[in-house]
């Protein structure tokens, strides 16, 4: 039986309240999906606050990696995920590319002792895992700035990884000197050496895009995620975390005019007018937008009926280290 999405979102309530549950939404789900949710936020955002929660189960409405980050966080939790979708920027580096990374650097003088990792919060635990043992820690679009700071004291290289663009851009920002691995370029002369990963959504805005609403409308202001390139956010007026530009773009005068370069979905409800899309295309992630509502359903119904769908299950060793590496960031 099909149901509408009026009475999947009874039946959800029913089950919520039946259920020791939080269904927790990213700012990146489809809007139906995205409601439901007792706590939205960005990752982190979200493991940190199911961390305080009571509730025995958390329910999370994202991608993988992030009902990780709340397991590696809340080990004492059942954590589940309607659909355990992939975000294609944590499925270009595992353990075993990631010590590549540091074989590159061996390779070139840089021994073990002398690299300080650190990784994107969009990685998956292994990754996580495998730079909480090498010392490093975890960063998020918010910190990374203050994280990469604090690391450049312990005067090593830092293998930045997986999101090259994000390393570049941090970079740029502080006047340090990048590369990318399997680009042109000796990792002896550069401060912070970066994995070769992206977000495949931030990769669709471009310069053209920029200049046709540089021209459309005079005075516009542009403001973009530091995963989009660097030429991109070298040409933008603001940029800034999902976070940090939510609350830039709402303290903007009604009439200010902005293009905006991140995930469509949440873009969409920012404002009402006078906000745009800096795409040519939809950016519309298509991992993050892979829950349904009869997805949320199912996977309370699973909880209701004694058998748990999709649980994150992460082994000893990755939850210790992995762990370590976000509660070093956090304790900055």
């Amino acid at each position: 039986m099909r149901y509408t999405n009026e009475e999947l979102k009874q039946k959800i309530n029913e089950l919520k309240e039946k259920l020791s549950v939080t269904v927790v939404s990213h700012f990146y789900q489809r809007d139906e999906v995205f409601e439901i949710g007792d706590i939205t936020g960005d990752s982190l955002e979200l493991a940190i606050k199911t961390r305080d929660d009571d509730a025995e189960f958390v329910l999370f409405c994202g991608v993988a990696f992030m009902g990780q980050s709340v397991k590696v966080l809340s080990p004492h939790k059942r954590v589940v995920m309607p659909k355990l979708a992939c975000c294609a920027m944590a499925k270009m580096i595992d353990g075993i590319y990631f010590d590549d990374s540091v074989k590159f650097l061996k390779e070139h003088g840089i021994e073990k002792e002398n690299i300080l990792p650190i990784t994107y919060i969009n990685s998956n635990a292994d990754v996580k895992a495998k730079v909480g043992e090498m010392g490093g820690m975890v960063c998020t679009s918010s910190n990374a700035k203050r994280i990469i700071t604090t690391a450049l004291g312990e005067g090593k290289k830092i293998l930045f990884v997986p999101d090259r663009c994000l390393g570049q851009n941090i970079a740029n920002q502080m006047g340090l000197k990048s590369m990318v691995i399997g680009e042109e370029g000796n990792p002896n002369d550069v401060d912070i050496i970066c994995y070769d990963g992206f977000c495949s959504v931030h990769q669709l805005f471009s310069l053209e895009d920029i200049a046709f609403y540089r021209k459309k409308f005079p005075g516009i202001l542009i403001a973009v995620h530091p995963e989009c390139d660097p030429t991109i956010c070298d040409a933008s007026d603001f940029v800034g975390s999902t976070s940090q530009l939510i609350k830039f773009i709402k303290e903007l005068p009604e009439d200010q005019k902005v293009a905006v370069g991140t995930e469509f979905n949440m873009v969409n409800r920012l404002r009402e007018k006078n906000t745009y899309i800096l795409s040519s295309t939809k950016p519309e992630c298509p991992t993050m937008n892979e829950t349904t509502l009869e997805d949320v359903y199912l996977t309370l119904k699973a909880i209701d009926d004694g058998a748990p769908i999709n649980e994150i299950e992460i082994d000893a060793n990755t939850q210790k280290w992995a762990k370590i590496a976000l509660e070093r960031m956090l304790a900055l």
